[in-house]
C-alpha cells in the first residue's frame, strides 16, 4: 500500500531542546549570562563544537570543570542518541542510526574515497514525497529536523570519520532521509552554519555541498537567491510527465518542464552545473526512447547525469535495470552530448545506499547485521 504525498509537516510531539547550533553568537551569550557564565565562553563553545567537533561539554578542557555540566545542559543537549553503526567496504562506508529527542529515527552515511570524505545527511525524519521505489518515501513523514539536528549530523560525521581514520570530512550531500527543500527554513540556516568560518560555522566549502530535491520549484528559486554556490541535484527519474507522475508524485504539481526550467535558472544564477539523478528501474524507465528523450531535454545545458542502479529494498516490486540496458542508456545520453556517469552503489550491504535509508531503521538495535557495532556514549563504536 503506497503512502500519500505530504508537504505539510506533522505537528512535533514536543518542543526541541535548545542547542547552540540553533542560536547565533549573541543568543549563546545570552543563555550563558542566564546561568552566570561570562559571555566570552560562547566563542569557546563554538570553537570546540564547530571547529573541533566536540559535542560534549564534559570533554571541553578549556571550560572550568565546575561549570561544564551547567553549560552542557544549557547549550549542548544530546541531540542524536546513537543506536548503532554499520560499516562495509572495508570500513570505508559507515551508516549511523540516531534516535532523536522525541523518539524519531534518522540515518546518515559516511563514505570515504581516495580524494574526499563525504557525509550523506538527513533533513527530515522520514519523507513525505511518497516515491514508490524508495524505502524512505514509503515510510512517510514523521517531522522536519531542526537546524541543530541537521548540523549535528555533520559534526558527528566529522568526528566519526576522524575516530575511524577515514580522514577529514570534506563533502556533504543532502541525500539522506527527507526532501531538503520541504524543510527550507532549517535547511537554509544549516547551510550557512556548515559553510560559515569557524567559530561561526563548520567551515566547509559551499562548492562541496550538494542539495537534492524531487523538484519543489518555488524553493529551488529561493535556493538560487541565497547566494551559496552549492550543487543542485534534481531527482528526475523520468523524462516524461506520464511516468514521472507515478514515480515522483510531486510531478502532479510541478511538471518536468517546470522543474528543469527552475534547474536551468539555478545554473544561470549560480554558474554551477546541475546534477540530474535518475534511478534505473527495470522495464519502467530504462527504455532507449526515454534515454533519447532525456538527452533531448538536457542537451546543451550545464548539466551532468548520475544514473543510479536501483538498490534493493525488502518486499519491493522494483528491480534494477540489467547492465546491458544501463550501458545502452549511458551510450545514448553521451551520444546526445550529455555528461553521464553511473553512481557507485556503496553501502548496499548495510542498507545505506540510495533509496535504502529507513529500509531497516525499524530494526535498529537488533543483533546480527554484518559489520554492526553498538555505540557508546561518546558516539564511538565500542
Amino acid at each position: 500500500m503506497s503512502v500519500a504525498l505530504t508537504l505539510t509537516e506533522p505537528r512535533p510531539r514536543k518542543a526541541a531542546p535548545r542547542h547552540l547550533a540553533d542560536l547565533d553568537l549573541a543568543g549563546c551569550q545570552s543563555v550563558l549570562s542566564e546561568i552566570g557564565q561570562p559571555a566570552f565562553r560562547a566563542k569557546q563553545l563554538r570553537q570546540q563544537y564547530f571547529g573541533r567537533h566536540v559535542g560534549d561539554a564534559s570533554l571541553m578542557t578549556d571550560l572550568p570543570a565546575a561549570a561544564r555540566e551547567a553549560i552542557g545542559a544549557a547549550l549542548l543537549p544530546r541531540l542524536l542518541d546513537p543506536i548503532r553503526v554499520d560499516s562495509c567496504d572495508d570500513g570505508r562506508t559507515v551508516k549511523a542510526v540516531w534516535r532523536l529527542y522525541d523518539g524519531a529515527l534518522v540515518e546518515s552515511v559516511i563514505m570515504a574515497y581516495p580524494d574526499r570524505v563525504t557525509a550523506c545527511v538527513s533533513s527530515q525524519a522520514g519523507c513525505g514525497m511518497a516515491c514508490p521505489f524508495c524505502a524512505t518515501g514509503q515510510g512517510g513523514l514523521d517531522r522536519n529536523l531542526t537546524t541543530a539536528e541537521i548540523v549535528d549530523q555533520v559534526v558527528a560525521a566529522a568526528r566519526l570519520a576522524e575516530e575511524r581514520g577515514l580522514g577529514r570530512l570534506s563533502n556533504i550531500v543532502f541525500m539522506g532521509m527527507g526532501e531538503p527543500l520541504a524543510n527550507w527554513a532549517r535547511l537554509k540556516s544549516a547551510l550557512h552554519l556548515i559553510t560559515g568560518p569557524v567559530p561561526d560555522g563548520i567551515g566547509l566549502s559551499a562548492r562541496n555541498i550538494t542539495v537534492s530535491t524531487v523538484g519543489l520549484v518555488p524553493t529551488i528559486k529561493k535556493l538560487a537567491e541565497e547566494g551559496l554556490p552549492v550543487t543542485l541535484a534534481v531527482s528526475l527519474h523520468a523524462p516524461d510527465d506520464e511516468l514521472r507522475d507515478e514515480l515522483v508524485p510531486i510531478n502532479t504539481r510541478w511538471k518536468v518542464a517546470e522543474v528543469l526550467g527552475a534547474a536551468w535558472e539555478y545554473a544561470r544564477v549560480t554558474k554551477r552545473r546541475v546534477s540530474i539523478e535518475y534511478a534505473m528501474i527495470r522495464d519502467v524507465n530504462d527504455q532507449p526512447w526515454r534515454a533519447d528523450l532525456l538527452g533531448k531535454l538536457l542537451a546543451g545545458k550545464l548539466v551532468h547525469v548520475n544514473l543510479i542502479p536501483l538498490n534493493p529494498t525488502p518486499g519491493s516490486r522494483w528491480d534494477a535495470s540489467p547492465k546491458p540496458v544501463e550501458a545502452e542508456f549511458v551510450r545514448r545520453l553521451r551520444e546526445a552530448g550529455v555528461s553521464t556517469t553511473v553512481r557507485d552503489t556503496r553501502g548496499q550491504e548495510i542498507d545505506g545506499a540510495c533509496g535504502q535509508l529507513a529500509a531497516s531503521v525499524r530494526e535498529a538495535g537488533t543483533p546480527g547485521r554484518a559489520g554492526a557495532k553498538p555505540l557508546g556514549a561518546s558516539g564511538a563504536a565500542e
